[in-house]
């Protein structure tokens, strides 16, 4: 997508989008949650985070509260989890969705969180760095919060990953390089790329124990794809703002021939990355 999507509204904006994008929002994290490929990239996000009962965590950047509410059956009644968004409108929707588990839904700014120094045993993250202009100050205060020997778990997306096969070669080159327009910004050069950067930023950030696991998805279930990279929907496109136009009917006519066939394939790669707060 070009430069004239750049100010269209995203998740980095939800209380500034209308009520018809806002509503989609929370459907497609509902949504995409359900998916084989999320899936399988939460559970060595789980298991990277190595979560015990008794332990109070920190999910930052919580959407609709899916994953708090899961992390709150590891800790169990003696944990605690808290849900931390700087949309109030995905606050809201978490609080609706509460389960009676040991969750707290707060309004907050990951950059700048009003939560006391070392105050969690673990911290997660998913899928947010890629949207923020200051990453390294996000991370900074994820460490922050947490206690010494603490685990913190990122996650998110390496875009310039993303291969696709069933359409020409040619024509996927020149969709990648306009979707690479519009990811990536002059304030945030790193936001395709983020997911292979997070190591070096929790080793920027004087974390032991860092390590970091590519976990490459192959999918060819069309609404699944469309979930995970969602330029293959005008519909979608048109909800973020953008003339679908601008991609051209070529693209949308190469992947419809694609899906028919049945040789369509998505494959990209998505980071989770772990690291543990020094004790001294």
């Amino acid at each position: 997508m070009t430069d004239e999507i750049a100010g269209t509204t995203s998740f980095s904006d939800v209380d500034g989008a209308g009520n018809e994008l806002q509503t989609s929002m929370v459907d497609y994290l509902e949504r995409i949650a359900a998916y084989p490929s999320i899936r399988q990239v939460r559970e060595v996000a789980r298991a990277a985070l190595d979560a015990w009962p008794g332990q109070r965590l920190l999910d930052a950047g919580a959407g609709a509260g899916e994953v708090a509410r899961e992390l709150a059956r590891l800790v169990g009644p003696e944990g605690e989890v808290v849900a931390v968004d700087r949309s109030e409108f995905f606050v809201t929707a978490a609080t609706r969705r509460h389960d009676g588990s040991r969750v707290e839904y707060l309004v907050g700014d990951v950059t700048a969180l009003d939560l006391a120094d070392e105050s969690f045993d673990g911290v997660r993250s998913e899928r947010v760095m890629q949207h923020l202009a200051e990453p390294d100050r996000a991370v900074a205060e994820l460490v922050r919060v947490l206690r010494p020997g603490g685990r913190l778990c990122l996650i998110d997306t390496d875009w310039e990953s993303l291969l696709l096969d069933g359409i020409a070669p040619e024509l996927i080159e020149r969709i990648r390089g306009k979707f690479f327009q519009y990811v990536a910004t002059p304030e945030q050069p790193d936001k395709f790329r983020m997911g292979r950067t997070l190591r070096r930023r929790l080793l920027a950030a004087g974390l032991d124990e860092v390590r970091a696991e590519p976990i490459t998805v192959a999918v060819t279930d069309f609404a699944e794809a469309n979930a995970i990279a969602p330029i293959f929907d005008r519909d979608a496109i048109r909800r973020l703002g953008a003339d679908p136009a601008l991609l051209g009917a070529e693209w949308f006519e190469a992947v419809d021939a694609s899906v028919a066939r049945g040789d369509f394939l998505l494959a990209i790669t998505i980071w989770v990355v772990s690291g543990v707060k020094p004790l001294g």
